[in-house]
């Protein structure tokens, strides 16, 4: 496994955490990423993306509360995540984008190539 997630935890609700996405192999390209999530008993859903050059999208209910950046010099991409609530709970993971030309379809996990093993964030009430 390429991306290590980091940074997962439990926190109260309105609370902030920072992950970490580090990919351990040293590119020559930098590719666009993204973090999805999982909650127990729901399908895989898209959370933030951002693109080579900073471009980035969000799901709706993250707007405004979650922010997605990078630091290309430490190959880590970082998903802020503020006012958390109860419905944020779940295994967040990072992805690398398969082709840059994937972009408009960001949303899709299927366009994503490489995973990390997810990171648990449980919120509570």
């Amino acid at each position: 496994v390429q991306l290590q997630a980091s940074g997962g935890g439990l926190v109260q609700a309105g609370g902030s955490l920072r992950l970490s996405c580090v990919d351990s192999v040293r590119r020559s390209t930098i590719y666009d990423m993204a973090w999805f999530r999982q909650a127990p008993g729901k399908e895989r859903e898209f959370v933030a993306a951002i693109r080579w050059n900073g471009d980035t999208k969000y799901e709706d209910s993250v707007k405004g509360r979650f922010a997605i950046s990078r630091d290309d010099a430490k190959n880590t991409v970082y998903l802020q995540m503020n006012s958390l609530n109860t419905e944020d709970t779940a295994v967040y993971y990072c992805a690398r984008l398969r082709d840059g030309r994937y972009w408009p379809q960001a949303g899709r996990a299927s366009r994503y190539e490489e995973w990390g093993r997810g990171t648990l964030v449980t919120v509570s009430s």
